[in-house]
């Protein structure tokens, strides 16, 4: 085969999301650290879906035309780290092959090592052992190959670059050690791989067919503004086994009620049913992501369709008096998003670990808030990425992205905020804070494993210090004890206790006197009721 005409770049892209949903649950077991937040493969499975749906929706009859839509559609649906480094990969592509009727082998090799140009670009600092190696090894080779050998087909230079993606793939625990310690490739790189899988299986005729449990149909515009619940989602949730403990239908239910109306929740075994109206989706997605595993999802739009997921009608904004500095956090629990809207954040996005917003959710709340300024706070490494992706979409404000890592992190950010104080002003202040904050989390272990030389039994709690895990028990408050041992120093002056949907009363009253007995530190208690975590802990 000499080309790719549109008919089988459609085909490809089909293929190639399909075998990613296939595989991301595997995927997510490549998880370094043993915690509930290996969502990778979620991540570059709804980021490509979301890709998928808008090339079904377009009628583009060019190679080009047709990658730039995948490319938005990547680019607005981009979760997480791997997710945005998935579309930039493709918006390089696109660049690539732009006014292309159809691409040769040539064009293909070009795209791919152009794909690799601009992912390297949207990482401040890449890391080798990642997909962007994965990536930028087998693109090179494969490129290579292609120059040597300019009668090469398409079959052929997929042949290639699959090779050399797998045996890079297969290399990246030698360069990051992490990952030879737990056992386990990076995860990024395998989604990468799956992909190109996909694409070779189409250009072969056997294009890969999704599994009924991995079934995901996105179908949403993004309207914030309508007198009505405008999307009907459902979606089934298989249970995770480590949670099933700590889901509450009542709460759920609660949750549920604060986005939408006209909702059925249906639990059948380690099964989760649902169906809801509500004008933010993204949010029940997001809720419900929490507790497993996505097997089907669906959301319509009741009232009208969108062609783009650009198409993000105006909020209203411009009934609300213009301010110069706007804030935006991201947080999951109803105790932490009145928390940040008490001090002074103007749209909190419902997410965090195991449910990182998208591009398009960070796009959305900007166009909310009616400022010269805004200021988004992330709270979390694998988010950040795709605040910054967003700040790159909005021209008619400054955007500014706070790396914020952490919820306490984020939290002494907004208690330093003044609207009073100029940008500049501000921006210096919240970084300072951000530097001076110290985050610990209790959490459970997922699997068996050892990490950092603690041996790590599945169910056990964990106490986690920055990037390191200091203990591992079967008491959820001896880890949270030896955690605040490790935290508090003489010089520490304030402890912020934020206290989960799973962590009882009598829990937290005895990690406060236990607190109170042992340093003199002043406490601030706040009840977060988020998912994941027993305990966050901020130390300053």
């Amino acid at each position: 085969m000499e080309s790719i005409n549109t008919l089988l770049f459609r085909q490809m892209i089909e293929s190639g999301a399909n075998n990613l949903a296939n595989q991301h649950q595997e995927i997510n077991a490549l998880n370094v650290f043993p915690v509930p937040d290996g969502d990778t493969g979620t991540n570059m499975n709804l980021t490509f879906t979301n890709g998928n749906t808008d090339v079904k929706k377009s009628l583009s009859t060019s190679v080009g035309e047709l990658s730039k839509v995948l490319s938005k559609g990547l680019l607005m649906g981009a979760r997480g780290n791997s997710g945005v480094i998935l579309s930039q990969i493709f918006r390089g592509f696109a660049t690539s092959v732009e006014g292309k009727e159809s691409i040769s082998t040539l064009d293909l090799a070009e795209g791919f090592m152009k794909g690799k140009e601009v992912a390297y670009k949207a990482v401040m600092r890449p890391v080798e052992g990642t997909i962007l190696t994965v990536l930028r090894e087998s693109s090179q080779a494969a490129y290579d190959y292609v120059q040597l050998h300019p009668e090469t087909s398409i079959e052929t230079y997929f042949v290639e670059l699959i090779k050399e993606a797998e045996v890079s793939l297969a290399h990246t625990p030698e360069l990051l050690p992490v990952l030879k310690e737990v056992g386990v490739v990076d995860s990024g790189g395998a989604g990468f791989v799956a992909v190109i899988k996909g694409f070779e299986a189409a250009i072969a005729g056997q294009g890969i067919q999704r599994h009924a449990d991995s079934d995901i149909e996105v179908s949403a515009g993004a309207t914030m503004d309508h007198d009505e619940f405008g999307y009907c989602t459902e979606f089934i949730v298989r249970l995770n086994q480590n949670v099933q403990h700590v889901f509450k239908e009542n709460l759920f239910k609660k949750s549920l009620a604060r986005l939408g109306n006209s909702i059925v929740v249906v639990q059948d075994d380690d099964l989760l049913k649902v169906h809801v109206h509500t004008l933010k989706p993204g949010d029940a997605l997001n809720l419900g992501q929490r507790y497993g595993e996505f097997i089907k999802l669906k959301i319509e739009n009741m009232s009208e369709q969108h062609s783009h997921l650009n198409d993000i009608v105006d909020t209203g904004e411009r009934d609300i008096p213009r301010k110069a500095i706007g804030l935006i956090a991201v947080a999951a629990g109803p105790g932490l998003k009145q928390a940040f809207e008490e001090l002074r954040v103007d749209v909190v996005i419902s997410g965090g670990q195991t449910m990182n917003p998208s591009t398009e959710d960070f796009v959305a709340a900007i166009k909310r808030v009616n400022a010269d300024h805004v200021i988004l706070l992330p709270n979390n490494s694998n988010i950040i990425l795709a605040a910054q992706q967003a700040s790159s979409l909005v021209e008619d404000k400054t955007i500014h992205v706070l790396e914020s890592k952490s919820i306490p992190q984020g939290l002494s950010a907004c208690v330093m905020y003044n609207p009073d104080l100029a940008i500049d002003e501000n921006l210096s202040e919240m970084q300072s804070a951000l530097a001076n904050t110290k985050t610990g989390e209790i959490t459970y272990a997922i699997k068996d494993t050892t990490f950092d030389d603690v041996e790590i039994k599945e169910g056990d709690y964990m106490g986690i210090f920055g990037k390191s895990i200091i203990v591992s028990t079967p008491s959820k408050l001896e880890a949270a004890k030896a955690t605040v041992d490790a935290m508090v120093t003489p010089e520490s002056e304030l402890l912020t206790l934020i206290r989960g949907e799973d962590a009882s009363e009598e829990e937290v009253s005895e990690l406060e006197t236990y607190i109170d007995d042992k340093f003199d530190i002043e406490v601030e208690r706040i009840e977060g009721l988020q998912p994941v975590y027993s305990f966050i802990i901020g130390v300053e």
